[in-house]
């Protein structure tokens, strides 16, 4: 069978994770992008359709397109074209990785078109020059999740390294997504440029801890580590009621959570579905009485990363 088409299944993924702000993600199994990749006989990238969201269908214009443009410039003799079609699921400033999963999908989705050419790392550079083209930074907190599964840890950008975390069995989200719009160039600017050593020292802490939780399954160690003293005291002000959200999430069984990404999703963990689904319904009793229109979902986290299917044509 010739492969000339292939369907991608690419995830939400929470940024950031409390304390670990841009080294630490982690993937979602729902929401979920899909994107269909076709060989062409046209040369270049055609973004013939994009469904769920306003976005640009020219390829310079779009993530997509951005990261095909970056893979096929690294393979000159490529003889033909990849036309795409988008089904956005996950909504464009929602915090949860949208962009993301259009730079992941796309990067992954090509490669195995393309003849599986690409290591891991590979890909998540090129998926990072998506987010450069989304956010200004080409930072790899979402992709490297989004394509790896589970928990990564960033260990350094310079060169890129990259640490797959275990992922205790138990452990679920719930993410509450408010329908308001902090774009991610404005969250950065607001943070403070420098840090008091005590609070770094606390924020070190609490990622070792939070890292040493997860390998060991213990989610009241989980619990207490999900702090952060450095980057949430100066967002939360753009989230509306959001202590009042941590603090009841949190009364009704969440281990501890903050702001997804830039926001303005905020996400709880909590040790099994039927917490986290608990906790969905305190933030739906909290949300309901503020006027904002919001979406809340219930996943577990995703293992395994991007996933697709061939498609015969």
């Amino acid at each position: 069978m010739q492969k000339n088409a292939i369907k991608i299944f690419s995830p939400a993924t929470i940024a950031n994770v409390s304390c670990g702000f841009d080294v630490i993600g982690m993937a979602l199994e729902r929401p979920v992008d899909e994107i269909i990749l076709r060989k062409s006989s046209h040369s270049g990238i055609r973004i013939l359709n994009i469904h769920g969201a306003r976005l640009s269908t020219r390829p310079d214009k779009n993530v997509v397109g951005v990261v095909l443009y970056t893979m096929l410039n690294q393979l000159p003799n490529i003889k033909y074209g990849l036309e795409v079609e988008i089904f956005k699921n996950i909504q464009p400033g929602s915090g949860i990785g949208s962009s993301a999963a259009s730079a992941a999908g796309a990067a992954v989705g090509a490669n195995l078109l393309l003849g599986d050419r690409f290591t891991t790392t590979e890909l998540v550079k090129i998926a990072m020059e998506g987010e450069r083209f989304a956010s200004g930074i080409a930072h790899a907190d979402n992709v490297a999740p989004a394509i790896m599964g589970g928990f990564t840890l960033v260990r350094s950008y310079h060169p890129l390294d990259l640490v797959e975390l275990h992922v205790p069995k138990n452990l679920w989200a719930t993410v509450l997504h408010p329908k308001i719009e902090i774009k991610t160039s404005e969250a950065r600017e607001i943070l403070k440029k420098k840090v008091l050593m005590s609070d770094a020292i606390k924020q070190w802490g609490n990622v070792g801890a939070l890292i040493a939780g997860l390998y060991q399954e213990n989610y009241e160690l989980i619990s207490r580590s999900l702090e952060d003293v450095i980057v949430e005291p100066v967002r939360s002000i753009l989230i509306p009621s959001f202590y009042k959200l941590k603090m009841e999430c949190k009364k009704a069984g969440a281990l501890g959570g903050s702001i997804s990404g830039s926001g303005p999703s905020v996400f709880m963990l909590s040790c099994g579905k039927a917490k986290a689904q608990y906790v969905a319904k305190c933030m739906d009793e909290i949300y309901a009485k503020l006027g904002i229109d919001y979406t809340i979902y219930v996943s577990p986290i995703n293992s395994q990363g991007i996933q697709w299917e061939w498609i015969t044509e």
